[in-house]
């Protein structure tokens, strides 16, 4: 009776800690959802759940600001990082993963070291390195900085999966007389299917949401993303577009939300199983 009622606090002591760290997740979200329905350019009101709903701000998202276009800037920026980044994640986790070559070692601990730091460490040399190739104020620099950052964030995960594919499978395909190439279209990629659709999204959602490197690259309101443009929006020393911001927060939400919902049995299967073997 007693390990019966220790159980039953544990369980109710679990769920009670699933439920208030789910409050605290989600109140600024729902805060920001219920703020873009307010009258009025204010995020503070008497009450969180606006009195009258108004869909005034979308609209004005579209009619005064150059949301759209700042919206196509990033979809592209990220679309481009994701398909470039994700080819480049699955050549060199391949690779550290099948073959044995003079200074893998050292490469394995490289990338190690480079993500115990903060991408944004590395501002002053990004901008140096942009600034002489002549990239600033471009997409493609930030096409080019995504990119190669995720070689950074996700080569473990990516590595650790094609691990956990037998050799045998190779073995067996060479014996019949596959080529190398022919292993890796043919196998290896039909095989790393969820892993890849883990990195991309993970590589997606990173640029989509991306600050600080859209910052520091682009200068021209015509380039900016959609971080960088409700931020400027909102920064102006007149603006108290707050409700205004809101809205286009809540549209950024937006894209990255549904991809998750859709993606979501890939997202696990790739992240448990690029997470079981190192």
């Amino acid at each position: 009776m007693k390990l019966r009622l220790t159980e039953a606090l544990k369980t109710f002591g679990s769920h009670l800690l699933l439920i208030v760290l789910s409050f605290i997740s989600l109140f600024p979200a729902f805060w920001i959802i219920m703020s873009s329905f307010k009258t009025g350019n204010s995020l503070f009101s008497d009450s969180l759940i606006p009195k009258n709903f108004t869909f005034v701000h979308y609209k004005e998202l579209f009619e005064q600001t150059k949301y759209l276009l700042w919206f196509m800037n990033t979809l592209k920026i990220a679309a481009l990082s994701t398909l470039l980044g994700t080819f480049l994640l699955l050549l060199t986790s391949y690779a550290i993963s099948r073959y044995r070559f003079t200074g893998r070692k050292t490469t394995l601990t490289t990338l190690l070291v480079l993500q115990m730091f903060p991408g944004f460490m590395a501002m002053i040399a990004v901008y140096v390195l942009l600034n002489t190739l002549g990239l600033l104020n471009s997409h493609w620099a930030l096409v080019l900085v995504y990119s190669s950052g995720a070689i950074i964030t996700n080569v473990f995960v990516a590595k650790g999966f094609f691990d956990t594919i037998p050799k045998s499978l190779e073995d067996a395909a060479r014996m019949d007389g596959a080529s190398h190439m022919k292993v890796f279209l043919s196998i290896m990629i039909p095989l790393s299917k969820p892993m890849l659709t883990y990195a991309s999204l993970m590589i997606f959602n990173g640029c989509f949401v991306d600050f600080i490197f859209a910052d520091l690259v682009l200068r021209t309101e015509d380039t900016r993303t959609l971080a960088v443009g409700l931020y400027r929006m909102v920064n102006q020393s007149n603006s108290t577009e707050f409700t205004l911001f809101a809205a286009g927060a809540v549209l950024v939400a937006l894209p990255v939300t549904l991809l998750f919902i859709f993606l979501q049995r890939f997202l696990v299967d790739g992240l448990t199983a690029g997470a079981s073997k190192g």
